[in-house]
This record gives C-alpha cells, structure tokens and sequence, in this order.
C-alpha cells in the first residue's frame, strides 16, 4: 500500500510542467528538519501531489515516486536527502489552498496546519478527497 504525500515547490524555480517534461527528477532542496524526516520516510511506489506555492497556492498534479530516499548528491548537507519523482497527470481541475482550508475535513492536514512544511503526509481518506476534488479520483 502506497503513502500519499504533498510535494511543495515554487513554481517560477521548478514547476509541475517541468517534472512533466524532464520525464523524471531529483526532488531535492529540502532542509526543514521535519519535511526531511518525511521524505526520508517515502518509498519507491508512493504517490504524491505537487503543490504549487507563491502567487499560485494549489495543488496542480499527481507525482509517483521513483526512488527510495538516498543522500543527496550535491554533497553539500551531508544530513540531506533527496527521491526521484516520475510525474502523472496534472489535475482536471487544480485545488487550491482556500478550497482545503474551507473544508474542515482538512483541519489537521499539514498543508493547513503547517502550512511552511515543504513535504507533508496525507492520510489515504484526505488523499481520496483531494484527488476527487481535483477530477482526478
């Protein structure tokens, strides 16, 4: 059974369309000690949502990923780690971060709760919701 996790990134640095066109990358960068100790925690297999933050603020598609967690390569943090990411399809519709905020379902969703966390675990029912509110369930 997959984990579902939510993937920050900045749009105008790295965007959902540029995972789809490389066709698959290092999902790296990350140093906040809790969002590491999370994707230290991903599994080759997982499924994920990316999360387009800045002016966007919302989910914008589904990722796979490819790789278990190993030492990031740029060697430059020797705490940090890095997973390759396979993309999946964008979104019918994207969902964004008022409509999870609206909803209190979500209340306890790290997208809400912790909203500077880059990597956030979704719980599978959480993770069923936000795919069928982005037309993707």
């Amino acid at each position: 059974m997959p984990a579902y996790w939510i993937l920050k990134t900045e749009p105008s640095t790295y965007a959902f369309a540029d995972l789809r066109r490389e066709g698959r990358a290092r999902w790296d960068g990350i140093a906040n000690a809790v969002a590491l100790k999370h994707l230290r925690s991903m599994r080759r297999g997982d499924r994920a949502l990316v999360y387009h933050t800045g002016e966007e603020k919302r989910l914008v598609g589904l990722a796979t990923v490819a790789s278990d967690p190993y030492p990031d390569p740029a060697g430059t943090d020797e705490r940090a780690a890095v997973v390759d990411l396979e993309p999946g399809e964008p979104l019918a519709r994207p969902v964004t971060l008022a409509e999870v905020k609206a909803d209190p379902a979500f209340a306890e969703l790290g997208l809400v709760r912790v909203p500077r966390l880059s990597v956030v675990p979704v719980p599978a029912p959480l993770w069923a919701r936000l795919l069928e509110m982005g037309g993707a369930a």
